[in-house]
């Protein structure tokens, strides 16, 4: 249970081995790679704790924090290397785009470091740093870099608001269509990136659209009859 319990340290790491391999790929202006790559960090974080909890790494190993194995691999692969391929790609850029970065760095910083940062139903308490998404939706759409900024300005503010944003696999809420979303989500990130940003399938785009509004509902609907669930 101890070499299992190393092992799953071991698979968590791997995010980190997947961050150098986009960074590389920014380095050569492999768009799609670097989200191929970002992908495939997702999809380890989004299931290493659940491979933790099955040998109780922490009871097999008290002296190694997995959650800051976690957070120090979410930090690279979730906000730092995106942040490089924003700037890189020149959606960020200028005087204004390196405000820009420098306010994503240190606002995500902020909500790594915070003890609420999850709520009591595992929602995240302000925008939970989720740039390498941002990121995608950027690249995906062409977005103009005005917009772009604004948006981007936008989820930095909304780090320090209070607001609860669905963890799509955790929050027991309306799980199911959040995991349904999710998958749909990922097929359709999937199909964009191995299509190329170039030529992304409408199909592809529509689901990336429909989901973000799912997402954001979720978090807003609950505010607008004056108090949250």
């Amino acid at each position: 249970m101890r070499l299992a319990a190393a092992l799953v340290h071991v698979f968590t790491g791997l995010g980190a081995v997947c961050a150098l391999m986009a960074a590389l790929s920014v380095a050569e202006r492999e768009w799609e790679n670097v989200f191929l790559w970002l992908g495939a960090a997702f999809l380890i974080d989004g299931i290493d704790g659940t491979f933790a909890r099955i040998v109780k790494v922490k009871e097999q190993l008290p002296r190694f924090s997995g959650e800051t194995l976690d957070l120090v691999v979410d930090y690279v692969t979730y906000v730092f290397v995106p942040v490089l391929a924003l700037l890189a790609a020149g959606i960020l850029d200028g005087a204004l785009g390196l405000t820009l970065a420098f306010l994503i760095l240190l606002s995500s910083l902020y909500h790594f470091m915070d003890n609420d940062s999850k709520a009591e139903d595992l929602s995240f308490v302000g925008f939970p740093a989720i740039w390498n998404i941002v990121a995608f939706y950027l690249f995906a759409f062409s977005v103009p870099a005005g917009f772009a900024a604004m948006l981007i300005l936008l989820c930095v503010l909304l780090t320090f608001v209070p607001m609860k944003w669905v963890h799509p696999l955790r929050v027991a809420h309306l799980w199911v269509p959040t995991a349904i979303a999710t998958i749909l989500w990922s097929i359709a990130g999937l199909g964009i990136t191995l299509d190329g940003f170039a030529t992304a399938p409408a199909w592809a785009k529509v689901v990336l659209i429909g989901v973000l509004v799912y997402g954001v509902g979720l978090a807003v609907l609950p505010y607008l009859g004056g108090k949250a669930r």
